[in-house]
């Protein structure tokens, strides 16, 4: 029976475009952010096979992918979304931002040129 074939879990997540670098994926690994099948991993070279489940956080949201298929470049997209089947949970809906005050401060000069022609007010 042929082993399955698998590949630097740093590698892996650079080729599947969660991480912007090979570094920053390794610091992550490094920190102990991310598992494998339930286990905490703490080396970037931990091996990778198709079946695995991984999760991790990326930014506010928590990330569960299954890994589908090994990655042989760092492609489009498209051609990264192949090697994943994402089972996150979905993200809570924003919240609406405070309403903002749009003027403040000194206006400016064509608001007072605009003011001098109006005139005083007369209160």
């Amino acid at each position: 029976m042929e082993p399955t074939p698998a590949i630097r879990l740093d590698k892996w997540l650079f080729h599947a475009r969660f991480f912007k670098t090979r570094s920053l994926a390794a610091k992550t690994v490094t920190d102990g952010g991310i598992r494998v099948n339930g286990t905490r991993v703490s080396k970037p070279s931990a091996s990778v096979r198709v079946g695995d489940r991984l999760t991790f956080s990326q930014g506010d949201a928590v990330r569960v992918v299954d890994v589908v298929a090994h990655g042989t470049r760092r492609g489009p997209a498209p051609e990264a979304q192949a090697l994943y089947t994402d089972h996150s949970p979905p993200r809570p809906p924003r919240q609406p931002q405070a309403p903002r005050y749009d003027k403040g401060g000194r206006p400016t000069k064509r608001d007072r040129r605009q003011m001098d022609r109006i005139g005083p007010e007369d209160s």
